[in-house]
């Protein structure tokens, strides 16, 4: 949806999405601005509080903005990576640690109904583990052994909050789906590599295991080849792709979009060559803000208050938006043509950011 903005309902457009990675709050708000023609960043905040979307730890162990269907049919599958990857950071500290008993333990913490800090969580249960500390018993207990929710106000369009946790059976109302009976096919697997070619694709299965946190689905990937059709790229590796999804020509011209932090237009690859030089690579997992021009990372960009101090994409009630600036750092020259592309679209995100009260941009020159 970067080549042209979708007349998309915002829910359809997350679920097409497979989510956004949403540890930064606001973020989500200018990933779908640059995809949806017309949106309402209220529109986002509605879903959110109407529990039609949730904050939760899913693909790659990040923090993604997903429709509640998508939670509750993905998470079963998401669940060994979620833990693997929590005792990848704390092996040493949850070592003896019953991982069941903790879930347990959790569970029973948040059968009153009541959402909790990491910190409230993992001090209820710090009593029958005392030496993992709490950092390590939180973690694994909001990011690991128990499907959790991040509750609104966080993530609501221009509101600040900390994070309250809260089971996503009690938030959405019922358990997640159980995983079905393994006949080596992953028919759960199945659907994430269907949803993110449609997505995403053409990709090979590495961009696949980059995007979700998990090892490749093979068995997956096995059981679709008949119904997916496979390309070579210039590295001659293997591309599949659904059979009727979009492929547009190689020439046609991309417009300038401004993406958020960690969009996964870039961070759902492995090979980020496809949109982001080596070189500059290392500003898609920094959480850089980055400028498209014709379809590939050229400029970073940031709001930047009239004192010179950066603001996020929402910046908070009472702020002084129409003092904000949309600043944009080339990262390469620009053509005139592409300087004036860059500053129009940036015109538009500092409308959309300060709720019409300021067009302010300042393009910079390359670094």
């Amino acid at each position: 949806m970067l080549l042209e903005r979708a007349e998309l309902p915002p829910l359809d457009a997350v679920s097409h999405l497979c989510g956004l990675q949403a540890q930064e709050p606001q973020e989500p708000f200018a990933g779908l601005w640059s995809r949806l023609r017309g949106f309402q960043p209220d529109a986002l905040s509605d879903l959110l509080t109407g529990r039609q979307v949730v904050r939760t730890h899913l693909m790659r162990r990040t923090v993604h903005l997903v429709t509640a269907a998508d939670v509750l049919a993905w998470r079963a599958r998401h669940n060994a990576m979620l833990r693997q990857r929590v005792l990848g950071v704390y092996r040493r500290e949850l070592a003896g640690v019953d991982l069941d008993e903790l879930a347990a333990a959790g569970r029973e913490v948040l059968a009153d109904g009541e959402p909790r800090s990491m910190a409230q969580l993992a001090r209820a249960v710090a009593d029958r583990w005392p030496e993992p500390g709490t950092r390590s018993l939180g973690e694994m207990l909001v990011a690991g052994v128990l499907p959790m929710v991040q509750l609104p106000p966080r993530g609501v369009w221009r509101q600040k909050a900390g994070v309250r946790n809260a089971l996503v059976s009690s938030w959405v109302g019922r358990e997640i789906d159980p995983l079905p009976t393994e006949d080596g096919s992953d028919p759960v697997g199945q659907e994430l590599v269907r949803r993110y070619l449609a997505a995403y694709g053409p990709a090979a299965t590495a961009d696949v295991r980059a995007w979700s946190g998990l090892a490749g689905l093979p068995g997956a990937v096995a059981a679709l080849r008949g119904e997916l059709v496979t390309f070579r790229d210039e590295r001659g590796r293997e591309l599949l792709d659904l059979p009727d999804a979009p492929r547009p020509d190689p020439e046609t011209p991309a417009p300038v979009r401004f993406l958020p932090a960690f969009d996964n237009a870039i961070l759902g690859y492995d090979d980020r060559t496809r949109i982001i030089d080596d070189t500059d690579r290392g500003l898609s997992v920094a959480g850089a803000r980055v400028v498209l021009v014709d379809g590939r990372v050229a400029a970073t960009w940031d709001v930047e208050t009239e004192a010179g101090t950066a603001a996020g994409t929402g910046s908070g009630k009472g702020a002084k938006k129409s003092k904000d600036t949309v600043v944009v750092t080339p990262l390469r020259a620009f053509s005139r043509s592409e300087r004036a592309e860059v500053a129009e679209e940036g015109e538009q995100l500092a409308v959309f950011l300060s709720d019409g009260e300021s067009a302010r941009v300042r393009v910079g020159r390359e670094v």
